[in-house]
This record gives structure tokens, sequence and C-alpha cells, in this order.
């Protein structure tokens, strides 16, 4: 399964999650990848829009690997495989504050123009554009988790079956809309997998709420 676009990708979620419209879901998007295709979602189930916020941890040796994942509360998971692929307790502290400071900045950012949806009591749905390692998600879903959504459901339109084993016991339904055994990464399922601008992001949290 290809996708042209995040836009698209966005649009197929929505008809997979079509039981949630009318129920007044809560899209959260992990930025910047996910916020164009969060907006879509929102919009088809009439749904509303927000970010949660988390940063990958990666590896000494390859800024695409990641090791693990910071949540805003300072939470981290840290994959079995960190200590093997470079992850010294020295290293992933150091990276934890450099990945910190990131998620910092972007909630200072993105707050004054739309503040966080209080999770509590509301069916939220998290998506990403797509899963590797799964590691991002895992905060995310902890992170949300934490502020006790009444359902937390994970949705992606692709990722790698071991990935998804790793995620389903994290949240209350999965939604994977392709989970090819011959995944290499994210990329190779869009036609057009531009980088996402944080204007972008901005840009659209610019963008009035539903009423």
């Amino acid at each position: 399964m290809i996708f042209a676009n995040r836009q698209e990708a966005g649009r197929q979620l929505a008809t997979a999650l079509a039981a949630y419209k009318g129920q007044q879901p809560l899209i959260l998007a992990i930025p910047r990848g996910a916020v164009p295709m969060g907006r879509t979602i929102a919009e088809l189930l009439d749904g509303e829009l927000d970010v949660v916020l988390v940063r990958k941890l990666t590896s000494p040796y390859s800024s695409e690997f990641a090791l693990g994942a910071l949540e805003e509360s300072g939470w981290a998971y840290i994959a079995d495989y960190a200590a093997s692929a470079g992850g010294t307790p020295e290293y992933l502290e150091r990276e934890k504050q450099r990945q910190m400071a990131t998620l910092q900045a972007r909630r200072a950012q993105y707050t004054p123009l739309h503040p966080p949806i209080d999770p509590a009591g509301r069916i939220v749905i998290l998506i990403d554009d797509g899963l590797a390692t799964g590691s991002t998600m895992i905060a995310a879903l902890h992170a949300t988790r934490a502020k006790h959504p009444a359902k937390l459901i994970c949705a992606v339109p692709v990722s790698p079956p071991d990935t998804l084993d790793k995620i389903r016991p994290l949240c209350d339904e999965l939604v994977c809309l392709s989970a090819p055994p011959d995944f290499r990464a994210v990329g190779q399922f869009y036609q057009d997998f531009n980088q996402v601008s944080d204007d972008e992001v901005i840009d659209i949290l610019r963008r009035p709420r539903p009423a």
C-alpha cells in the first residue's frame, strides 16, 4: 500500500475510524509529520485536533535510529537494544537533556496559539504518519494514558508487524492500514513524504477549532 501523501493517508485512516464520528474524538498528533494528517482526520470525524509532544532519543551513530523516546514529563522509554547500539547511560542522559530542550521550545511555540486540550474522559485517537521502532508512539501513549482518557486508540497508516506487537498492549484499540513484512522505512510507503515544518504546524494549530 502506497499513499500519495499524508492527507490521503489521513483520509483512509478516517474511513477506518468512522465509528467514532459524532463522538467528538480528540485527535492527538505527534509533531511534526502527523499534524497535517491529524487535521484531515479531525475534520472528517468532527473531532478536535491537538498535539502530544514527544521526541526520539537518537543513536550516536544515526539521527534516524531511535534508542528510545522522551515525553514532556521527563519519562523516557529506552529500547532493550539501546546499550548495544551506543546508548551508554552517560550518552542517554545527554540525549534526554538535548531532546527535552527541543520539547520545551516546541511547547513555547505551540501553546500560545493552541492551549492544550485535556484528554480526561475523552475518546482519544493518537496518530503518527507511520511507525518504525515504535519508540515515540510508546512515549506518546504513556503520556496520554497518564491523563485518563475514556478510551485510547492508536492509529497509523503503516508499521512493521513486530512494532505493532509492542504497541498493542499499550492502547485500547490499534488501527493500522498496512503492516508489510518488507518494511524498511516509513517514507517508502509515501509518494510525497516531504518534511513538515514548524511553520506548517503553527499554521494548522492557529486555525479555529470546531464549535
